[in-house]
């Protein structure tokens, strides 16, 4: 008699490798982390600063290069490539944990943040109504704390995830590359 899992390949259970594990958790945390970064600015309203928008740019690697590592990994693709692959998201995330660092400090005024700001670019106009025009126009500060929970802010949340994911993404690369 055999079981259903052995008779239906398709009920076949899962392989469990450290690089496949890694990389769905990553791209997993990292999904859930710019879903909460859109709910933030789309719907209460908290509109990123430029650093804020620059963090963002590690997590829309993360998703699909951590997708696709986990399909390499479940497709049994050669090590190399899932060393690759960890490799890529735990040093991405890790630049991203100090690029948070370093918004964080800005924000605690303990360095000086970028000279740019941003707002929303808009039709100024005739001459006549450009003053009352730029009054409308909301300038995003690098160094002004929108939100703050249990006292650290947006930035230093993202510090923290970073460092979750780059350490996640290490394990794996470690776990896989002592696998024989």
């Amino acid at each position: 008699m055999t079981t259903q899992s052995a008779a239906i390949p398709a009920f076949k259970p899962a392989a469990t490798s450290p690089a496949l594990i890694a990389s769905l958790l990553v791209t997993l945390i990292a999904a859930a982390t710019i879903a909460g970064a859109w709910f933030f600015q789309l719907v209460l309203g908290i509109v990123p600063c430029p650093l804020c928008l620059e963090q963002r740019y590690a997590y829309y690697l993360a998703i699909p290069l951590g997708a696709l590592t986990a399909l390499a990994a479940r497709s049994g693709a050669p090590r190399p490539l899932l060393l690759a692959g960890l490799a890529i998201l735990a040093l991405a995330t890790l630049a991203n944990a100090g690029l948070g660092t370093y918004h964080s400090g800005v924000e605690w005024g303990f360095w000086k943040g970028p000279t740019d700001c941003s707002g929303p670019v808009v039709n100024l106009g005739s001459a006549n109504d450009l003053l009352s025009r730029l009054d409308t126009v909301k300038v995003v500060r690098c160094d002004e704390v929108q939100w703050r929970f249990l006292g650290l802010s947006l930035a230093g949340y993202n510090v923290l995830i970073s460092l979750l994911m780059a350490a996640i993404a290490a394990w794996g690369f470690a776990a896989t590359a002592k696998r024989t």
